[in-house]
């Protein structure tokens, strides 16, 4: 695995929670050591960014109210009220919605 650092955003996924669950729960067992918790996860960051950004081609559109935005540390953070998200022939709304945008190039990528 090269020295790049990839962004930690999926972390906090569903799958991102579990597996920071059980490694919790591995390293409190004493099963794992944290220096290998830290290198999975390491791992994990990097690879659902790739997966992500090869696999996936669904395109989705939305429309809303912008509440608040910010740009910080070449991260984007988009907060939109009312908003409806419109993929193929599905429409879903949503009171709120926190949209966190980062660079798509990976790390060292000009």
């Amino acid at each position: 695995m090269s020295g790049q650092a990839y962004y930690e955003l999926y972390r906090r996924s569903s799958i991102g929670m579990a597996l920071t669950d059980t490694l919790d729960d591995l390293i409190t067992e004493r099963r794992i050591e944290p220096q290998l918790a830290i290198k999975i996860l390491a791992n994990f960051d990097r690879s659902i960014t790739d997966i992500l950004s090869d696999k996936v081609r669904a395109k989705l559109g939305f429309k809303g109210h912008l509440d608040t935005y910010r740009f910080c540390d070449e991260v984007w953070t988009f907060l939109i009220e009312d908003v409806q998200f419109k993929m193929e022939n599905n429409v879903v709304h949503a009171d709120k919605v926190k949209i966190v945008s980062c660079n798509s190039k990976k790390p060292g990528e000009v």
